[in-house]
């Protein structure tokens, strides 16, 4: 392939470039190492598009700029990293109660607390899923290098229009701060196997706030269809009861999965995020040496692609879990595979990556 057909380009450029062809005309964040390149990027070019993006006084009022922006039409995104996503929680549970598309995109780093803030992890993957009140489902997308940082953030508007929910897309430092050098093409075309996501809404239609509208009422509190508050327990359990289902009653649809299957493999190798390439390149060793071994790379995260996992794992005898934390969604892979199944996990939290021979080892005993 000739040099003009391939680009030089790291995870916050591709992020950035994802949520501009996406139709992102508005963005929020505070400067938070390893994020603040997407905030960087959309400042500067949102302007160009006719977009406005705002640098807040702290992530507080960042992620409330955009939830106001997305209520009023706009299409909003905003970056962050753990302490910043801490800061978040809030906010999160007003996007979930009042039904805000909007794309939040977590640039982890290794915890707690400030930690070390150069040093890549996979450790907000759970509080992702559970850090604000209430524990109703959200939907969250891993790519592995930027051209899928690229795809899964344009999916990520497209998934937010559609479920009216929040939805992150849970990177990590080693993805968004590499420079990869991808081809034109890759960037152009997604994957032929991701389908596409259907534009009918499922959440409830946007408020109309133009000039002449009819009043809009809206409200974070538990409230009636009117928006009003109530306590009527009947209004109260339908409106709970939707805003899990509409996310839980479609989780196939929202499974995205990568398998590189091999016949009669007795081992299966699943990673996700920057994690995954070390996989890969795991699984190519040991199929070297002899051994049959399959390899699932996440792409969704939340909700768990169950039926993914049980289909790829199905006669297996092990399977490897390799992540840049304690085990934490190995945790989930434990749970949908059941006690029967041999779950080992390789994990590291020392702020350095997953070496494929760390991987390849358990492949190899």
């Amino acid at each position: 392939m000739a040099d003009q057909d391939r680009e030089l380009i790291d995870g916050a450029e591709a992020i950035a470039r994802g949520a501009l062809d996406a139709g992102c005309d508005f963005f929020a964040g505070y400067p938070i190492t390893p994020a603040s390149g997407i905030l960087m990027h959309m400042l500067r070019e949102l302007p160009k598009v006719g977009g406005t993006g705002i640098q807040g006084e702290d992530e507080i009022a960042s992620i409330g700029f955009c939830i106001g922006a997305a209520l009023a039409g706009a299409r909003s995104m905003t970056a962050t990293s753990g302490p910043g996503l801490a800061l978040y929680a809030e906010n999160i549970g007003v996007g979930v109660m009042t039904e805000v598309p909007l794309v939040i995109v977590v640039v982890q780093r290794l915890g707690p607390a400030t930690g070390a803030a150069t040093a890549g992890a996979q450790g907000d993957v759970q509080f992702i899923r559970w850090g604000t009140s209430g524990g109703y489902p959200i939907i969250a997308l891993s790519p592995t290098d930027a051209a899928e940082a690229y795809h899964l953030t344009v999916r990520a508007f497209q998934l937010a229009r559609r479920y009216r929910v929040p939805v992150f897309v849970a990177t990590d430092k080693e993805v968004v701060m590499t420079a990869d050098t991808i081809s034109a093409d890759r960037m152009a075309h997604q994957p032929r196997d991701w389908p596409a996501v259907p534009d009918e809404p499922i959440g409830a239609p946007l408020p109309t706030f133009a000039p002449g509208a009819p009043l809009v009422r809206l409200n974070a509190s538990s409230h009636d269809p009117g928006g009003y508050i109530t306590k009527d327990a009947a209004t109260l359990d339908a409106l709970n009861r939707h805003l899990a289902a509409k996310i839980s009653d479609h989780a196939a649809e929202l499974e995205l999965v990568r398998l590189d299957s091999q016949s009669g493999a007795r081992t299966l190798v699943i990673s996700y995020g920057v994690t995954a390439r070390s996989a890969d390149d795991a699984v190519a060793a040991a199929r070297s040496e002899g051994r049959r071994v399959s390899g699932l790379n996440l792409y969704s995260l939340w909700p768990v692609p169950e039926a993914a996992i049980r289909a790829a794992a199905s006669g297996t005898d092990r399977v490897i879990v390799a992540e840049l934390n304690m085990g934490q969604y190995r945790r989930e892979i434990e749970r949908v595979l059941g006690p029967d199944k041999d779950v080992v996990g390789v994990h590291r939290v020392d702020g350095g990556l997953i070496a494929p021979a760390e991987i390849a080892s358990e492949v190899l005993p």
